[in-house]
Order: C-alpha cells, then structure tokens, then sequence
C-alpha cells in the first residue's frame, strides 16, 4: 500500500471507526495463513455455537485495511506494525489477539545468478514501500553489513513482484506467501536469499478491533479470540490437521498438499505461546519489542512523526485469562 493511502486511512480513522455497527461483529481477513485459519471456525459453525453474530469479510490484504480504517468492518487481521501507521493520525486499534509471527513465509528472493544478500549492493530491489517486505530488506541487509542506502528500492506492489522478478529489471524482490511461493515458481533459477525465519518475531499479526468495538463488545471478543486459537488447535492436532489445511487452501485456491508444505513458513501462536510473547521485553519474540522495531523503521522512513507507544495498542488481559 502506497504512503499516501496509508496516511488518508488514518486521518479518517478517529471519526469513520465511531461508526462501527454494534449488531453482527464484521472481522477483515485475507489470504496470509494466520488470517485464513479463521475460515476453519466459519466452515466448522463455531462462532454460531458460540452465540456469536460474526461475519468474516475476505479481502486483499491492503483493501482490508481500508476498510478497517473506513469504519466498514469492526476488525481487521492485520500486521502489527501496519496497525500502528493507520493508528498513527487516529483511533488506535486493540490488540485482542496475538494470530503469528511469520517464520519463513516473508521472503527476499533473488534472480537467477543472484546467491545472497551481499550480491545485491549497487543492484535493484523491488519491494512495497514502507510494508513488512521493506523492513524485512532492511533487516536483511543490517545482518549482512549493507544498508539502504547500498541498494536502489523499485516500489512494487506485492502482487507485481514475480513479474518484475521475471522482467529482470531488479536483481531480487520482497513477497509474504503465496506470492513469495510463485516468484519462486515462475522464475527459473530464483533462490530465498533472506526470510522471515531469520527474524523471527520481526512480523507479528494480530486481531486489532477498533476501539468502539472493543468497549462495547469485550465479551465477544473474548469468545472471538478463544475460537481463534481453537482453530490453530484443529490444525495442529495430527487428527484434524488434513481437514484444516483442505479448508484454508480451499478458501485461497492452493493445492493442499503444497499448502501443507507452507504452513510451517508461519508460525501459529498457542495459547501458552502467546501468553509469552505478551511479556515485556526488546527482544523480537516480545510483541512490545518487535512493535518497537517497526516504529523506529516507520519513523527512520518518514511514514508518520510521532512515536507509537505499544502498550497503547496491545490489550494483554483477554489472552491471559485465557
């Protein structure tokens, strides 16, 4: 998503997420696996069994932030640190529940002849700017003693990646599965120079309601975020695992089997786990130090001017009564 749409997003934030509906709760979700798990919970009648009037809107990803940021639904599967740029200029969301941290699934992946991170000084990149990609590059880059400023960015958006990859106008490109996984298919020769297993922790998804939503309906959410890690149990336990995975690569239109092969490329949070990355710390696998990496990217890029404050985003209480 381009800056400027970002930033129209939160200026209308404070007012548009006053406006939520309070009757069916509406939960955003797109094709990243963390968010198509809740489609096990759709499929299963679960929210039903609940007592739960829950409608789960698909989207692409960055339309689904619109409308969240639009007041259209009343939560949105989100990465964490894109929720701090639309909370930047406006209301800013609550985290209820802790879905991920991606292990694999977020990639830098090189052109053919293109073998690490290193080869990539005085080169192309394209990657969307100022999204996850783009602060996984930067990561990327840090640990092989390169910066930014030893690279020229090409703003690409995620979609656009494997046909600029196959152009061979950038020497590597930045892409979340399953678009990481067809650069990789529809480019001969491309390699995973860099990902998200390298820097675990850097990319946190969560549940981020809106502040509205959440005062008037803690309850459900509570229910909400409990059916959530009951769908990771499902596609967990070795018994339903094949069901799980039938139904989310259904939802994105993937093959099971090489679905099932990309699953471990995200690392679903139990309920345990969760309660861990909850605790304080700067460390990555803290939701509180990863938030804290990304505001200094948003703000070392310009994205917003003011500091974010984690624990204005992050509600703990929901998870550990868990």
């Amino acid at each position: 998503m381009k800056l400027k749409t970002l930033v129209t997003m939160s200026l209308v934030a404070t007012a548009s997420m006053a406006g939520v509906r309070a009757d069916t709760i509406k939960i955003g979700y797109s094709d990243w696996p963390g968010y198509t798990a809740l489609e096990i919970a759709k499929q299963k009648g679960w929210f039903k069994d609940a007592g739960l009037d829950v409608d789960l809107e698909w989207f692409d990803y960055s339309p689904s932030i619109d409308a969240f940021s639009a007041g259209k639904i009343d939560a949105d599967c989100i990465v964490a640190g894109d929720a701090m740029v639309t909370g930047a200029s406006g209301a800013k969301s609550k985290f209820v529940c802790l879905i991920d941290y991606s292990e694999g699934s977020d990639m830098i992946v090189g052109a053919p002849g293109i073998d690490s991170i290193k080869d990539l000084k005085g080169k192309k990149v394209g990657v969307e700017l100022t999204l996850v990609e783009h602060e996984l590059l930067l990561q990327a880059l840090k640990v092989n003693g390169l910066s930014q400023s030893d690279v020229t960015l090409v703003g690409t958006a995620t979609d656009k990646t494997p046909q600029t990859l196959a152009s061979g106008t950038v020497a590597a490109i930045g892409a979340w599965y399953p678009i990481s996984g067809q650069a990789l298919k529809q480019v001969p020769g491309s390699k995973k120079l860099f990902t998200s297993a390298d820097a675990k922790g850097l990319i946190f998804d969560v549940i981020a309601v809106s502040p509205t939503s959440y005062a008037a309906h803690k309850d459900e959410w509570a229910k909400i975020t409990a059916i959530y890690y009951k769908c990771v149990a499902y596609l967990q336990d070795p018994a339903t695992h094949d069901d799980a995975v039938k139904i989310m690569a259904a939802k994105v239109g993937a093959d099971p089997v090489e679905y099932a092969r990309n699953v471990p490329g995200t690392h679903f949070l139990t309920i345990p786990e969760a309660k861990a990355c909850l605790k304080k710390s700067d460390d990555m696998l803290s939701i509180y130090g990863s938030m804290k990496l990304s505001d200094k990217f948003y703000l070392d890029n310009g994205v917003y001017k003011n500091s974010q404050n984690p624990s204005e985003y992050v509600v703990p209480a929901i998870i550990k009564k868990l």
